[in-house]
């Protein structure tokens, strides 16, 4: 049995904290509050969903154009774990101040939104970066698998109780609104993110990086201008990055339509919110059969394994007409979803150089954010045209196609079986 060091576990827990705000923030109950806030500013229901989506595509956007700079500067010893506390401070803080905005105030809760999502989604390019720190080449598969599937752990315990506290608000069990409910589930995630926090800023250190060097910014936008002009010195890794772009482009849009669609076929909001978190323990111990499996058979097979069970659910969902079939394919999609993701982050993470890890983790981030584009846009023109979006759902096939194709030409990096992360020595590179 393998076993994990503190560093490596300190790791893992702060998956607890992206994946918590994903649900609660960003999936669950800041929309649901969100649209109780427009409407009492006069606002319309559709109108809110609209706000809604740009609110989540500016911060998002704001990080992805800006991590590679961001990543390029934090290559330097000693400067990425100050990025990520200082990314992970603002996640926090602004996550909280999501409670104090009056209830009818949309746009001052758009504008503290948008800075928390930039807090937590800067932080989680450094976190996803620290795993060439904090483990070997041989250990990634199975410690990334076990970050995501402490995740899901986390989001059913923090989810549960802040569903719990909405639903009891509702029913009048307890003696508050469900908009206080709501302000209180955000300084419960605020919370819960300062605590998981807490380890990896304590007891992950920064082990490979370059030399400082006297204009830190200006070196650092040479330096990414140089990796621009040699990309072909690194195209190994910008052949999976595209592969990536187009299969968690799948993943992604599965993810996102899944409520717009389960809406689609009848079912009530409050139904969706329990098949989302059953999903949660499904997707729990997958996950780690994921990173076992990887080590037996390698992440890349695994990642096709993936590719392949979201393509079965394309076909699949074309022939979905009730909630028994809707709640099949979420427990397929929770198979699956932390597996591909965990893989795909440590499949990447030993094909980078490690001295420039953080770099290369921001082109990442970027193909990560950006997919997230051009499915949901396939699945509106493909749904309005034929009037069904199990159609739509279908259509999405081809990102997996097409991603399997072409992670067919990726090889993969050699690792060696004593390789050992050096936890006591820092290596610099010139």
């Amino acid at each position: 049995m393998v076993k994990y060091n503190k560093t490596e576990k300190s790791w893992i827990l702060y998956d607890c904290v992206i994946s918590t705000y994903s649900m609660i923030i960003i999936t669950t109950i800041l929309p649901i509050y969100f649209r109780m806030v427009f409407k009492n500013a006069g606002g319309s229901a559709a109108m809110s969903t609209a706000y809604w989506g740009y609110s989540n595509s500016v911060g998002r956007l704001l990080v992805a154009l800006a991590a590679p700079i961001l990543g390029t500067i934090a290559d330097y010893m000693g400067y990425k774990m100050k990025f990520f506390k200082v990314f992970c401070v603002i996640g926090i803080i602004f996550t909280a101040l999501l409670s104090v905005v009056p209830n009818s105030a949309w746009l001052p809760l758009v504008i503290v939104f948008i800075i928390s999502t930039i807090g937590n989604a800067g932080s989680n390019i450094f976190y996803d970066a620290f795993l060439v720190d904090v483990t070997s080449k041989k250990k990634m598969d199975m410690l990334s698998a076990i970050g995501y599937s402490a995740g899901y752990l986390g989001n059913i315990l923090a989810f549960t109780i802040c569903m719990a506290i909405v639903i009891m608000a509702q029913m009048h069990i307890i003696p508050i609104s469900i908009m206080t409910a709501c302000k209180l589930t955000f300084v419960i995630t605020a919370i819960w993110c300062a605590i998981f926090s807490i380890p990896i800023i304590k007891n992950v250190k920064q082990v490979y990086g370059i030399k400082k060097e006297a204009k830190v910014v200006a070196s650092s936008v040479k330096r990414l201008v140089s990796t621009f002009k040699n990309i072909k010195e690194h195209k190994n890794l910008m052949i999976f990055l595209v592969a990536y772009f187009f299969f968690i482009d799948g993943v992604n849009t599965i993810i996102t339509m899944a409520t717009s669609f389960g809406s689609d076929l009848g079912i009530n909001s409050t139904t969706l919110l329990v098949v989302l978190l059953f999903t949660q323990f499904v997707a729990f111990p997958s996950a780690i059969i994921f990173g076992k499996l990887s080590e037996k058979f390698k992440g890349k097979t695994m990642l096709y394994v993936g590719i392949i069970v979201y393509s079965i659910i394309c076909v699949y969902a074309n022939f979905i007409h009730n909630i028994i079939g809707f709640w099949v394919l979420a427990m397929l999609v929770g198979t699956s979803q932390g597996g591909i993701q965990a893989l795909s982050r440590s499949y990447f993470g030993k094909l980078v150089p490690k001295e420039k890890n953080n770099e290369f983790f921001g082109f990442f981030n970027i193909f990560g954010r950006f997919a997230s584009i051009l499915g949901p846009l396939i699945v509106g023109v493909v749904t309005q045209l034929t009037g069904k979006s199990t159609n739509g759902i279908f259509s999405i096939l081809i990102l997996f196609v097409v991603g399997g194709v072409i992670l067919t030409k990726v090889k993969d990096a050699t690792v060696s079986d004593g390789e050992e992360i050096p936890t006591n020595k820092i290596t610099v590179a010139e």
